[in-house]
């Protein structure tokens, strides 16, 4: 069986550990305690923080036991971002998203078995310390020439930080030393822009109590041009489907780029990595077919969403195309597929005219009549011949919706009212 660090690092999962030997001697002797944190500070985890539930997975699976740390307290402040001052959430309203992702985190891991997982509240132990404890205790092993030194605060020494944000890494090190005390936790993992929180845990625990700890990073993912996967032009890739549909989760993966598919495929599934190869390969043979970007978001939107919500998915990617059948479509699928494309509200007695224009999908009335007279026009994947025809000659899905597609690949949604 290939040692879970070859098998992270065979997938791109390694960007920094500390003393990798002694990280391997540790796995070696265990099963070992890890722990992977996540803050509250949005309704929804997204797409960065399923890369590290699904490595967390990767090392249950290995046979160690995880940890996972929903911040009630740190959500309250917030890591210090680049761009500058956090807007503090409410205390309630942080209560509500950490019950909301410990539900989330809850269906990535195990919590069955000899190494079962346990979720966690950092606010149980932070909110039994007073000030002066915290001081005494944790603030005094933390050199404050060191924390200057960090990218995330000398980049905002001219800008200006709070001393709230600046505290940050004493709370998330603080976690660390109380999961060793109490659950004999002795690695953290995270991605790599946590690589300065992560150390300074471990270096809280060696220098309270002379204990030894690992930190694992994994890189932070990117597209092709170097900017930061996971945002798309409408926002970020959410796993809750209240805030992204799972059709749209899916669309995601579908529009992965030829020359980083092969890597998220690596990173994000489990597949194992000589499919992965063997797939990408024949990719390149026929590239027009997208076999990798179907495979992937096949796997990740069944891992999210469940077999029944990829199965719509894949079914709306087709018949919105004429390629299926869009009777076959539940209406929240069919809803969500045309969100994205647009959705215009008409009445039963505008024609397949007036749709293709409110839709944008011609720019004049005479473009639309002559798309229609060319035989590019379709109204539920059959083809209007008469620019008059009025929206009410067919039969709306679901009672009130219609498809209205030009050629092969322009769609709109129409939302019939009376």
């Amino acid at each position: 069986m290939t040692h879970v660090l070859d098998d992270l690092d065979a997938r791109g999962l390694l960007a920094h550990t500390t003393d990798a030997d002694a990280l391997r001697a540790a796995l070696d002797d265990g099963p070992i305690t890890y722990y992977v944190g996540f803050d509250p500070t949005a309704p929804s985890l997204h797409v960065g923080n399923l890369l590290q539930l699904l490595t967390a997975r990767r090392l249950q699976l290995a046979g160690h036991r995880p940890l996972v740390l929903v911040g009630g307290s740190t959500g309250l402040i917030g890591d210090p971002k680049q761009s500058g001052e956090r807007v503090m959430n409410s205390p309630e309203t942080v209560a509500g998203w950490v019950e909301r992702i410990r539900e989330q985190v809850s269906q990535f891991v195990s919590f069955e078995g000899e190494n079962a997982a346990t979720v966690v509240n950092n606010l149980d132990w932070t909110s039994q310390i007073n000030t002066i404890d915290f001081l005494r205790d944790i603030g005094k092993h933390f050199p404050v020439n060191r924390m200057l030194a960090r990218d995330v605060v000398s980049s905002r020494l001219e800008s200006g930080i709070s001393y709230t944000e600046f505290s940050y890494v004493l709370l998330q090190s603080l976690d660390f030393l109380e999961l060793y005390r109490r659950h004999g936790c002795v690695l953290q993992t995270g991605g790599s822009d946590q690589w300065g929180n992560l150390t300074a845990g471990v270096e809280l625990i060696r220098r309270s109590d002379g204990g030894k700890a690992h930190a694992l990073a994994t890189p932070l993912i990117t597209k092709a041009d170097g900017t930061k996967f996971g945002k798309t032009e409408s926002g970020t890739i959410w796993l809750d489907p209240d805030l992204m549909s799972p059709y749209a989760f899916h669309q995601a993966w579908i529009q992965a780029e030829d020359t980083k598919v092969g890597e998220y495929l690596k990173q994000f599934t489990f597949l194992p990595v000589e499919e992965v190869d063997a797939l990408m390969a024949e990719h390149a043979e026929a590239p027009g077919r997208r076999l990798p970007q179907r495979r992937l978001a096949r796997e990740l939107t069944t891992l999210v969403h469940g077999e029944a919500e990829a199965d719509a998915a894949e079914l709306a990617a087709t018949a919105l195309f004429g390629r299926g059948q869009l009777e076959d479509l539940p209406e929240s699928t069919l809803a969500a597929a045309l969100a994205g494309a647009g959705v215009s509200e008409l009445s039963a007695e505008a024609t397949i005219t007036d749709a293709l224009v409110a839709a944008g999908l011609s720019d004049s009335r005479s473009a639309a009549r002559r798309a229609v007279t060319e035989g590019g026009a379709y109204v539920n994947n059959v083809r209007v011949d008469d620019p008059e025809q009025t929206l009410g000659a067919t039969t709306p899905l679901h009672g009130s919706w219609l498809v209205v597609r030009r050629g092969k690949r322009q769609i709109a949604g129409v939302k019939l009212h009376p």
